[in-house]
């Protein structure tokens, strides 16, 4: 994979137990700076493809290459170990001297109390917490961010403004958005892969 990819599908076929083929002969390069949104029907392979870039799942034929890559999944409560506190969470996966000030940053830009993070995941709600799995998110710096309908849970407002946030992280990644919202993906996309028809609309 050239040094521009983040990441480089190739002919890729997918079936679940050998029957229906999801993704037949599909491939897709992403580049940093790059955002794509995935639409389509429930059931026609959104979060598919995001399981087989994690390498969940694996393709019966084609090759998937990715960089680092870091993932914000439509329910946050699924993204955290009840048990321990936020915090705990993002330093187990975050190692970076001056986390502190980036924290304090990035929480003031997801219009987030940082006194949450002190909290185990069942004490907040599912927005506050949805914003605690995107900051995880961004600390990790990574070269290819899956966002998988991760502001389905803000309001209108917010939601905006962490799309907003994304955006300009632009220049670090590239993004691949799963989203249900149409003028979402025609407002923030630079490509639209649609699973319903699989046609790239720019």
């Amino acid at each position: 994979m050239s040094d521009s990819l983040v990441l480089s599908i190739k002919n890729l076929d997918f079936s679940y137990n050998n029957k229906k083929m999801i993704y037949k002969d599909f491939s897709l390069n992403l580049k940093k700076g790059e955002l794509v949104c995935i639409v389509g029907e429930s059931g026609k392979g959104k979060s598919t493809l995001f399981e087989l870039i994690c390498n969940n799942l694996k393709p019966q034929k084609g090759t998937i290459e990715v960089k680092k890559v870091s993932s914000i999944f439509q329910d946050p409560y699924s993204s955290f170990h009840p048990s321990f506190k936020i915090l705990e969470q993002i330093k187990d996966v975050v190692d970076k001297k001056n986390l502190d000030d980036e924290i304090t940053k990035l929480c003031s830009e997801l219009t987030l109390d940082k006194k949450l993070l002190e909290k185990k995941p069942h004490e907040l709600s599912g927005g506050q917490l949805q914003r605690c799995s995107i900051l995880r998110s961004l600390l990790m710096k990574p070269e290819l961010l899956l966002v998988d309908e991760a502001t389905s849970a803000l309001d209108n407002i917010i939601a905006l403004e962490v799309m907003k946030l994304l955006i300009k992280y632009l220049d670090n990644c590239a993004i691949l958005l799963i989203t249900h919202d149409i003028s979402l993906a025609k407002w923030c996309a630079d490509k639209i892969i649609d699973l319903n028809r699989l046609y790239d609309e720019k």
